[in-house]
């Protein structure tokens, strides 16, 4: 009895040491192989290894078993068509991951080139990376399964039609997106207000919409065709330093050459002290209008960029109304002066 389960195990004892070998080496492989390595390319200049690093650290122990399961394949006792079957199922495992590692791979490259470059990262252009990966995938493992791509294409250009007719508000949208990315007048970080009013930084760019993160936190999601379609005001371009105006009114009993050069003494000070504020701008001051209690004038600030101009605005009337009072410049209620004619007798 024992003789004859050794005989019959027998030839499966050099196929399961080469798999048993193969996952042990899988399983190390992290501490043995991908953390020297880790270590090696950290201390390079180009960032373009660990990033092929961190794709395909992952992958390999599982490489490495599929390798295990094929090579114990090739020295065991199993008939050939099953070996066949069981290699195809291999591949097929092996391309999802090769695809995934890709994938993740480009992603990466493509999302620490948008930061580089200061355009932010954004989903669409990361979730198309990953569609072409694996639609190419997923085309190989097709011709490894032994079915024609050529009829499939085919049919796909066919059916891609009656598709397009009823994914019409999709395709819209995904298109304006990719046209917003391209286009770059609207990118990811940048602080816009559209047609209809709704302002905030841009958070994200999908296949659908594009999300606006507003001041109070809130997220505000506008439909990609929308927005191409739509009037942008973009507080970060070209440059984004800005204007930053103050309405002001004083007496007419005031002396204006004295209220100029008060106010922009202390608009001076708002730009050389107060954080957001563009060191070194000259402030200005004009004059537009003799108003019904007071004459007004635009103070023009300069912030390095739009939020900042709420800061430096409150910082400037504060200091401003505490060195009007210390001058005696007055600032007038509202009013307004009615005369009534006399009666007649």
């Amino acid at each position: 009895m024992e003789a004859t389960l050794a005989a019959a195990l027998g030839p499966w004892l050099k196929p399961a040491l080469i798999f048993v070998l193969f996952t042990i080496g899988g399983f190390l492989s992290p501490l043995i192989v991908l953390k020297p390595l880790h270590a090696l390319f950290s201390k390079t200049e180009t960032r373009i290894d660990d990033v092929i690093l961190s794709a395909v650290r992952r992958q390999i122990p599982l490489w490495l078993i599929l390798a295990g399961i094929a090579m114990a394949l090739r020295v065991s006792p199993l008939d050939p068509v099953w070996i066949a079957r069981i290699d195809r199922l291999l591949m097929v495992a092996f391309i999802l991951s090769v695809s995934w590692a890709v994938s993740s791979l480009l992603t990466a490259l493509i999302r620490a080139s948008a930061l580089r470059l200061g355009l932010g990262a954004t989903t669409l252009v990361e979730n198309l990376c990953r569609i072409a990966v694996f639609g190419m995938g997923l085309l190989l493992i097709l011709s490894n399964l032994g079915i024609a791509i050529a009829p499939l294409l085919t049919a796909l250009g066919v059916g891609s039609l009656a598709v397009a007719l009823a994914l019409q508000d999709t395709l819209s949208n995904l298109f304006s997106g990719i046209y917003i990315l391209v286009n770059r007048r609207v990118r990811v970080g940048d602080f816009i207000q559209i047609e209809s009013g709704q302002k905030g930084y841009v958070a994200d760019i999908t296949w659908r919409a594009t999300a606006l993160r507003e001041l109070a936190g809130n997220l505000i999601l506008v439909p990609n065709a929308k927005l191409a379609q739509s009037i942008v005001t973009n507080y970060s371009g070209p440059d984004k330093e800005m204007a930053a105006l103050v309405q002001v009114g004083v007496s007419y009993t005031c002396d204006l050459a004295h209220v100029e050069r008060v106010t922009v003494e202390t608009a001076r000070e708002i730009q050389r002290e107060v954080s957001g504020a563009v060191a070194g701008f000259e402030p200005i001051v004009r004059y537009h209008t003799f108003g019904d209690s007071s004459v007004n004038f635009t103070v023009t600030l300069r912030v390095k960029e739009y939020t900042d101009q709420y800061g430096v605005t409150h910082e400037f009337m504060k200091r401003l109304h505490e060195r009007y009072r210390k001058e005696s410049i007055e600032i007038p209620f509202p009013q307004r002066v009615v005369h009534l004619p006399g009666k007649q007798g």
